[in-house]
């Protein structure tokens, strides 16, 4: 089985058919399982919200299982913060990303954000 974490930087391309939206789409096809940090509802609808699309969010997050952690992410936190600077919200897709696979090697890490994706390199994920 293969699984990929999404960062939300994916959806919003997707959702607003941005240049790299059907590869995208394409690239998300591949994997048997697709999980995002529970974080990408709230950044969906801002972006909908700052875009004054009214949009459907399952239409987007419907096949993904949300990651929402029942602990504190500290150990990832510092683990993904260690590997190279991100901004706050980037850095808790990568620390979600961890917490579902303490081994990056399992899983693939999907964003179009190059400083992130430099950062999931970094931690051994699949990019």
């Amino acid at each position: 089985m293969t699984a990929a974490m999404v960062d939300t930087s994916c959806l919003v391309a997707i959702a607003f058919a941005e240049a790299q939206a059907a590869r995208t789409t394409a690239r998300l096809r591949r994997f048997d399982r697709l999980f995002a940090s529970a974080l990408v509802e709230a950044e969906l609808l801002a972006a909908f919200r700052r875009e004054r699309v009214d949009a459907d969010l399952s239409s987007l997050t419907g096949d993904l299982a949300l990651v929402s952690p029942e602990r504190p992410l500290r150990a990832e936190l510092r683990r993904a913060a260690d590997a190279g600077y991100l901004r706050g919200a980037d850095l808790w897709h990568l620390a979600c990303a961890l917490y579902l696979s303490p081994d990056p090697r399992e899983i693939t890490f999907l964003t179009l954000d190059a400083r992130q994706r430099t950062v999931a390199r970094h931690l051994g994920f699949g990019v």
